[in-house]
């Protein structure tokens, strides 16, 4: 299954949407959209259900960067948390 990024502009910012799975080989993609986005960026995750220790390390270098990650599934908040405290 590949990835699928949109981008919405908003009065608060951009919000950036996945769908899909988020592993290794989509991470420089994403990584454009996220620069490409501006100042407040809101990574939205509500359409992923599979992701790598890669792509959890890299939202957790997002969040602090201050890129707000939403809507992800529990299993993936719980790895980024297990992450952080690593």
């Amino acid at each position: 299954m590949t990835l699928k990024i949109e981008r919405f502009s908003q009065k608060r910012g951009t919000r950036i949407r996945l769908s899909g799975e988020l592993r290794f080989e989509q991470l420089d993609d994403l990584r454009a959209e996220i620069e490409r986005g501006g100042a407040r960026i809101t990574l939205d995750l509500v359409e992923v259900g599979l992701v790598d220790i890669d792509a959890v390390r890299f939202l957790r270098a997002c969040e602090a960067r201050g890129v707000e990650v939403v809507n992800c599934c529990a299993y993936i908040r719980e790895w980024m948390n297990q992450e952080r405290r690593a």
